[in-house]
């Protein structure tokens, strides 16, 4: 049986403002209140950003969960949450970051089966005369597949 993905959160600023090197799908570590509230798409990836602590664990920082209205718990929407990687892809990740310019950012969040996941990426930025010509390039895209129709 094939496991379903459907996206419930994209932060699609960060395919504007960097350019994605490699991307990878973490497992997220939440409370019960928490994959509520996400479930309901009031998070927000915005601002949110991925730090890797000196024992390899990886933290999703700065990621915004709404309180949930229904819950008794006590609530930290602001506390770091886990990522659950492999040794060997954490390996890789701090391969790409030694090198300058770089940073590691999520992407989506979304679900397979019944557990929520995030997609990371390893991106570089981009300079602003870079965005400018990108935007130029989808707009010619578009124009050219406009005419063929």
């Amino acid at each position: 049986m094939k496991k379903e993905k459907s996206s419930i959160l994209e932060n699609k600023k960060v395919r504007h403002d960097f350019e994605i090197l490699e991307s990878f799908v973490a497992g997220l570590v939440l409370r019960g209140w928490e994959v509520k509230s996400v479930r309901a798409r009031t998070a927000n990836l915005r601002a949110a950003w991925v730090s890797i602590d000196k024992n390899d664990e990886v933290f999703l920082k700065n990621f915004k969960i709404s309180f949930y209205p229904f819950s008794n718990e006590v609530m930290d929407p602001e506390r770091p949450k886990k990522l659950l990687l492999r040794r060997r892809e954490i390996e890789k990740i701090k391969k790409m970051l030694n090198e300058s310019g770089r940073t590691i950012v999520p992407t989506r969040i979304f679900v397979v089966g019944q557990n929520l996941k995030c997609e990371i990426a390893v991106v570089r930025g981009r300079k602003k005369h870079e965005k400018r010509q990108i935007l130029r390039d989808r707009e010619a895209d578009r124009e050219i597949f406009s005419r063929k129709f």
